[in-house]
C-alpha cells in the first residue's frame, strides 16, 4: 500500500513563498514519477507540476512557470514544490500524486487519471 504524506501548506501573503513536501512510502521512490495538482473551491483539480524518475525532467503549468520549482531527492524519498511569488489565485488544496509509469507527454502527466496514488492534500492560502 503506497501512502503519500504532504506537508508545508499554510497561510502566506501575496509575494511570499512556501515549500511543500511529499514523502511516499510503500514503494521504491526512485521508480515513481511524481506530480502536484491543486483544487480551488468550486473548480476542478488542475495540474501544477511533474517530475520524472529518470533525468529527471520537470514540467509546469503555464500559470506557475517561473515561480514554482519541483525537485526530488531519492536519498530521503521526498519530492518538493518550492512556490515563490505567490498570488491569491494560487490559493487551493495542493495534492501530491504518484505514478509507476514514466510520464513524459503533457497528455499523460497533465491528466489526473495518469496517477494512481494520491496524498490527502494540504491547504495553501495566499492573502492579498
Amino acid at each position: 500500500q503506497v501512502q503519500l504524506v504532504e506537508s508545508g501548506g499554510g497561510l502566506v501573503q501575496a509575494g511570499g513563498s512556501l515549500r511543500l513536501s511529499c514523502a511516499p512510502s510503500g514503494h521504491t521512490f526512485s521508480n515513481l514519477s511524481m506530480g502536484w495538482f491543486r483544487q480551488a473551491p468550486g473548480k476542478e483539480r488542475e495540474f501544477v507540476s511533474h517530475i520524472t524518475w529518470s533525468g529527471p525532467n520537470t514540467y509546469y503549468a503555464d500559470s506557475v512557470k517561473g515561480r514554482f520549482t519541483i525537485s526530488r531527492y531519492n536519498a530521503n524519498n521526498t519530492v518538493y514544490l518550492q512556490m515563490n511569488s505567490l498570488k491569491p489565485e494560487d490559493t487551493a488544496v495542493y495534492y501530491c500524486a504518484a505514478s509507476t509509469l514514466e510520464l513524459n507527454s503533457e497528455t499523460q502527466f497533465g491528466s489526473r487519471w495518469a496517477y494512481i496514488y494520491w496524498g490527502q492534500g494540504t491547504q495553501v492560502t495566499v492573502s492579498s
